[in-house]
């Protein structure tokens, strides 16, 4: 028996937002969105997800106002970009507990040049970093193996929200 979408019986924030994002992929898609990631086969070339499955979750996301459908981009809306400290946060723990070759990305504020925290404050400047200021550059953790665009052009510093090329 499948499992449900919702949480219908709890009255809280936490499973309304699970609603929208809780299913697997679900937050690598919007991680990739984040890196600039845009086109229907860049996510499913750098994710490996089943095709139904990458359709699935894209329609959802625009469905629920994270994405939004450009011609053939799906760019995040603010809603979208709002879970970038989530994301932030959640990669910063798995580095800390789960990842024995260290971060795969690091995430530098561009004006001063400084790593931000787990926090998503610039530690030189004492703010929260902005996304269109942040830059993902590589990190020790990196697979250096793969071989889809989006994990060749992550060698390299990008900014946020950059969308690759088509």
């Amino acid at each position: 028996m499948a499992l449900g979408k919702d949480y219908v019986k709890q009255d809280c924030s936490l499973a309304r937002a699970l609603e929208v994002v809780g299913e697997r992929w679900t937050l690598l898609i919007v991680r990739d969105a984040l890196f600039g990631v845009r086109r229907f086969g860049h996510f499913l070339a750098h994710l490996e997800i089943p095709r139904a499955v990458l359709s699935a979750r894209l329609q959802s996301l625009v469905e629920a106002g994270v994405l939004e459908k450009d011609g053939q981009d799906y760019v995040l809306t603010a809603v979208g970009r709002e879970l970038w400290p989530a994301i932030h946060m959640l990669s910063r723990w798995g580095e800390r507990n789960y990842s024995g070759r260290g971060p795969c990305r690091l995430f530098f504020h561009v004006p001063c040049e400084t790593r931000i925290g787990a926090d998503g404050v610039c530690p030189a400047c004492a703010i929260p970093a902005p996304l269109e200021e942040l830059e993902v550059r590589p990190g020790p953790g990196l697979n250096p193996e793969r071989d889809d665009p989006i994990s060749v052009a992550l060698r390299r510093p990008h900014r946020m929200l950059a969308p690759f090329g088509g």
